[in-house]
């Protein structure tokens, strides 16, 4: 049988400490393009959903060898740092899974660019790692 959680799970404190910490975590290596320790925050397969140029919606599932090509082509490999600003508001599900919804501003070389994308974030052996991506305008980089 099985046993479903409380409907309307509230965080702790820890939860959300946690949860706030892996993204600062995950920007700081954002910023620095440090693709393989991104990867090493993840959960393989990893789901990708998106929709493309011609607007349909797109999904795929990739492994860590195809996260580390495409983010590498995606992000590039100069040297700037890459700046964050960002505003989170994550649902959480249950302990262990959150839905995080995320409003951010993109700098790079004095452009700013506005994103807004969700990840899904599971909690394994105490360590938060996302497990899916979700943002328009990327489904051509699906493959």
């Amino acid at each position: 049988m099985t046993v479903l959680p409380p409907i309307g799970y509230v965080p702790t404190t820890e939860d959300r400490a946690s949860l706030d910490a892996w993204f600062a975590e995950y920007d700081a290596q954002s910023a620095k393009r440090n693709i393989e320790r991104m990867a090493e925050m993840a959960v393989f397969p990893l789901n990708l959903v998106s929709d493309d140029a011609a607007g349909n919606g797109r999904s795929a599932q990739w492994d860590r060898e195809q996260f580390v090509s495409t983010m590498t082509h995606v992000m590039g490999d100069g040297s700037e740092d890459i700046g964050f600003e960002s505003t989170r508001t994550p649902v959480f599900l249950s302990p262990a899974i959150a839905v995080v919804f995320t409003d951010s501003t993109m700098t790079i070389q004095g452009e700013t660019q506005q994103l807004r994308y969700a990840d899904i974030l599971l909690r394994q052996d105490g360590k938060w790692a996302f497990q899916t991506m979700i943002q328009g305008g990327w489904g051509d980089n699906l493959g």
